[in-house]
């Protein structure tokens, strides 16, 4: 008898204890727990380690990010059974034009981590089917060699969590690492760097403040620039900043690790160019006219070259480099980790470095 009163006043203790620290992250309803899985109630070694004192308040979060969806097709990734037509079909209103295009690449399926599970030709990848009990990740399955890599990958589930990250790294990074642990996984180390869904950037362990939220439904770019050595992030094809340089003579492959259970990520487009001639001059017509989405259809040029460009080039001369929502945050700051730079031989020419872009540039270099 006097065994289980221990026991009791025991766990009383340790239920107490669960209590105070559960009341002072703020957790979601339970409602909301046993809708996600068990990963909200897990939190990682990472959420206790010291932010830089210039940073805002850019904690993990137990709801799901809203309000930055690039077009209201988030339910369409898959095909959906109307009971009109007796049958599966697509949604055709849809801008994302992820069927638009050949794929580079796609999700390796024997470089990932165990608690991930492919999809739509091996372009999406589903992360912690069940519950979640750590970071899972995965690469593309093909190396970025010397070139112009672009690359979009949409969010097709709630985002939400310790963490969700889209970035690169090299092949020394360890995807399997961290499975029992919550934490930025992309970053953590010198060999990668993540873009967190916080609007943090993450690289040797340290982060910045780079853009705002991003959620279900929006698409983040990279541009990696192996001539110029430059890692460029967008965000619902707007660009958000430089955030890494001087990348030369390294070998990347494209990453995005989750902590989230049942969350999912989809590569919308992989392209690949070589540093020619004719795309240095694409890039800066681009710049020439910023705030045109689609360069083309306002150029004076014949049908035929039209064309080739389109389908050799298309994204160069498609992508929106305009002002970005984060370029005048950052000249505004007064971080040390972001500095100004409207200048630099690297950027000359650069997709990676349209003038909207040059004045956010990460201490990464």
């Amino acid at each position: 008898m006097s065994r289980r009163n221990r026991n009791s006043r025991a766990w009383r203790f340790v239920w107490s204890g669960v209590r105070r620290d559960t009341e002072s992250r703020a957790l979601v309803l339970p409602s909301d727990v046993e809708e996600f899985g068990y990963e909200r109630l897990q939190f990682s070694d990472s959420d206790s380690e010291t932010e830089l004192p210039s940073l805002t308040p850019a904690v993990p979060s137990p709801v799901p990010v809203t309000g930055e969806s690039y077009c209201s097709c988030d339910s369409q990734a898959e095909p959906t059974y109307n009971s009109k037509l007796r049958g599966f079909h697509r949604v055709k209103d849809c801008s994302c034009g992820e069927d638009d295009q050949e794929f580079e690449w796609v999700w390796d399926d024997g470089n990932k981590s165990t608690a991930t599970l492919l999809s739509c030709d091996n372009r999406k990848v589903n992360f912690h089917m069940e519950y979640s009990c750590g970071t899972a990740a995965i690469r593309g399955n093909k190396e970025l060699a010397e070139g112009q890599h672009f690359w979009e990958i949409k969010m097709t589930s709630p985002v939400y969590g310790t963490d969700m990250m889209v970035g690169i790294g090299t092949s020394d990074v360890n995807l399997d690492k961290y499975r029992h642990t919550f934490c930025s996984l992309l970053g953590k180390d010198e060999d990668s760097w993540g873009l967190s869904y916080t609007g943090l950037l993450h690289h040797k362990g340290d982060k910045v403040n780079f853009s705002s939220r991003f959620g279900q439904g929006s698409i983040i770019g990279v541009h990696l620039d192996t001539w110029h050595g430059t890692l460029t992030f967008f965000k619902n094809r707007k660009c958000i900043g430089v955030a890494a340089t001087k990348l030369h003579d390294k070998k990347f492959y494209p990453m995005v690790c989750s902590t989230a259970a049942k969350s999912s990520m989809k590569v919308i487009r992989s392209c690949f160019s070589p540093t020619s001639l004719q795309y240095l001059c694409c890039a800066r017509l681009r710049q020439l006219l910023p705030e045109c989405v689609d360069t083309l259809s306002v150029l004076p040029l014949p049908p035929g070259l039209k064309h080739l460009l389109k389908y050799k080039l298309g994204w160069v001369l498609r992508m929106n480099s305009g002002a970005s929502e984060t370029s005048d945050k950052a000249s505004a700051s007064n971080s040390p980790s972001v500095s100004s730079s409207s200048s630099g031989s690297d950027s000359d020419g650069s997709a990676s470095d349209p003038e909207a872009c040059q004045r956010k540039r990460c201490r990464w270099t």
